[in-house]
């Protein structure tokens, strides 16, 4: 980080890589997230070689760049494509583009185009997830990267893999976040209407069946719960709140979240409490108490735990930001 005022850096330029068959969901959210963080990006799209590209519905798309952006970027995004259209051999146009990519870039796939990052040998060592759908093959055509099927994303080091659609949504948002904070990925998450934060660590596929007529949902006692984070709320707490029985309250939150109620409760407090190390100077022992979590000792362990850093080294990197 540096002290240059932001007003005077440039925008972080992203280039998007709009391959053949793209879907156009997927091509989009870069655009549309990153765009929405107050000029802090500059999004550009491109394809391998200027050229249109058809997507998996039924139009072609034309782009205003060709590989050469990528010679520029500070972050490349690979959008997804249907299985069917994921080449055995990367083309050798295709491989020329991705060797443009600076090496200090940060390097993005959303759902299927963790293919493309793992044949270029990007993800060899290292930890990566794809969509659920499409695992076994993955680990079965790259055994040297270190899949991870369930959950939304993944980000080591400079790589970072998402899951399924929505999950470009949530690695978007972390980008932002990492880079800027919690309180500027909430205003963009405000402004695309959709959820702020879901842990890349939460479940990637929940089986939630169709409820039955008139069952009762676990929605009002989150927000009751998010209200009262810095109180010791227990799965008793919580399943009175919602007048059902331990059991029933466990599996149907299960259901809807993919978490356990005390999981939930860890992340939640772990959000809020990355919060408060970002926006105010109060002591760790102090946002600990503020959050529910008994001791600045157990916060640290459980931001460590989230993020791999420190209470202290946490907020240092966001104060050097503002």
């Amino acid at each position: 980080m540096t002290d240059v005022p932001l007003r005077t850096r440039r925008p972080e330029r992203v280039a998007v890589l709009a391959l053949d068959g793209v879907y156009p969901f997927e091509l989009g959210i870069p655009s549309r997230i990153l765009g929405a963080a107050d000029g802090h990006y500059e999004v550009l799209t491109c394809t391998v070689d200027g050229r249109p590209v058809r997507t998996s519905a039924d139009f072609t798309i034309g782009v205003e760049h060709g590989p050469e952006i990528l010679d520029t970027a500070d972050t490349v995004v690979v959008a997804s494509v249907p299985p069917a259209y994921l080449p055995a051999e990367l083309p050798d146009e295709l491989t020329a583009a991705l060797a443009r990519i600076r090496p200090d870039a940060r390097i993005v796939s959303i759902c299927t185009a963790a293919f493309v990052l793992a044949e270029a040998g990007l993800l060899d060592g290292r930890r990566a997830t794809t969509h659920w759908q499409v695992a076994e093959t993955f680990r079965r055509r790259f055994p040297r990267v270190d899949l991870d099927p369930d959950v939304l994303f993944v980000a080591d080091g400079r790589m970072l893999t998402s899951a399924g659609a929505a999950s470009g949504v949530d690695i978007c948002l972390h980008i932002v976040r990492t880079d800027h904070g919690s309180e500027l990925a909430n205003s963009v998450a405000r402004r695309c209407v959709v959820p702020p934060f879901r842990d890349g660590g939460q479940a990637q596929y929940i089986e939630q069946p169709v409820p039955e007529s008139g069952a009762a949902s676990t929605a009002a006692t989150r927000a009751w719960a998010l209200e009262r984070l810095d109180q010791p709320l227990t799965l008793t707490d919580l399943a009175g709140h919602a007048r059902m029985s331990l059991r029933t309250f466990a599996r149907r939150f299960g259901d809807e979240v993919g978490l356990s109620p005390g999981r939930w409760l860890i992340q939640q407090r772990v959000v809020r409490a990355r919060h408060l190390l970002e926006a105010s100077d109060l002591p760790v022992d102090r946002i600990a108490a503020e959050v529910g979590f008994a001791t600045g000792a157990s916060l640290r362990q459980h931001l460590h735990a989230a993020i791999g850093v420190s209470p202290q080294a946490y907020r240092r990197t966001f104060q050097q930001a503002r």
